[in-house]
């Protein structure tokens, strides 16, 4: 008997995602995340464990697993690694086939990624060099300011004046928004302020925009009002993925299955 379960593997800076597809029946049928660890095998073998068991299946039932992410080549049992630039836009055409173009931003990195027919990468800018444009960025804000980081959104949402964050460095911003403490400024404003920030960092190296959908993924995608920070940015109305977190683990299996022959 034919094997028809695929594992698509995300071992991001942040957490570890598993996607498990059906190709078969052509679609995602249990997903699973963890916080990443200094572990990164062990915490994704025993994700994999808990994802299956799940659904009631056994290991064996996977007929090939990519991993993709920060620490893909830590994936023991993986058969192949895939990029994540490449598995994200797999992901996101499978979620979302009328997307031209996709913005990701995770805990270390953010990315513009045009696409062309079939979730092909045609271009893509990457920011890898300063925390200034990522979650890392919200982190120390959230950490300065004592908001819980799933908070931060609706903090954001009762601002009255965002506040400028001109620091192009995350060091140099948290010095910034600390003499925006000590100047009196509302925490709304800082938190509105440096939510503009990265949607502008992000916009400021997306290049020039395709004329159709542009849908936002990645752990900051969670943060309520950021979709919104991102279209007034860059000018261009924003799409929330409809699973934002899990489009590299989802584009991962689907790779595995087309490198099995699958038509997925």
């Amino acid at each position: 008997m034919n094997k028809t379960l695929f594992a698509g593997i995300d071992a991001g800076s942040r957490a570890i995602k598993i996607a498990l597809l059906d190709a078969a029946e052509g679609r995602i049928v249990a997903t699973g995340a963890c916080d990443q660890g200094v572990e990164q095998a062990a915490r994704a073998d025993a994700l994999l464990a808990d994802v299956l068991a799940s659904r009631g299946l056994a290991r064996d039932a996977i007929a090939s697993t990519v991993a993709t992410g920060y620490g893909r080549y830590a994936v023991a049992g993986a058969n192949e690694t895939v990029t994540e630039i490449t598995c994200h836009a797999t992901g996101v055409h499978h979620l979302h086939p009328e997307a031209q173009a996709l913005v990701d931003i995770g805990g270390q990195d953010s990315k513009f990624i045009h696409l062309g027919a079939n979730g092909r990468v045609t271009d893509f800018s990457m920011n890898d060099r300063c925390a200034a444009g990522t979650g890392r960025f919200l982190e120390v804000v959230a950490t300065r300011l004592g908001v819980p980081v799933d908070a931060l959104g609706e903090t954001a949402k009762t601002a009255d004046s965002p506040a400028a964050i001109s620091s192009i460095c995350v060091v140099f911003a948290e010095s910034e928004m600390i003499g925006l403490l000590a100047a009196g400024e509302r925490p709304a404003n800082i938190v509105a302020g440096v939510c503009q920030s990265i949607a502008g960092r992000v916009a400021a190296m997306a290049g020039r925009l395709p004329d159709g959908a542009i849908v936002f993924t990645g752990g900051v995608a969670r943060i309520a009002g950021m979709d919104i920070a991102l279209a007034a940015a860059l000018r261009h109305p924003v799409t929330l993925a409809s699973d934002p977190c899990m489009t590299g683990a989802i584009g991962a299996a689907i790779l595995a299955a087309r490198r099995q022959g699958g038509s997925v």
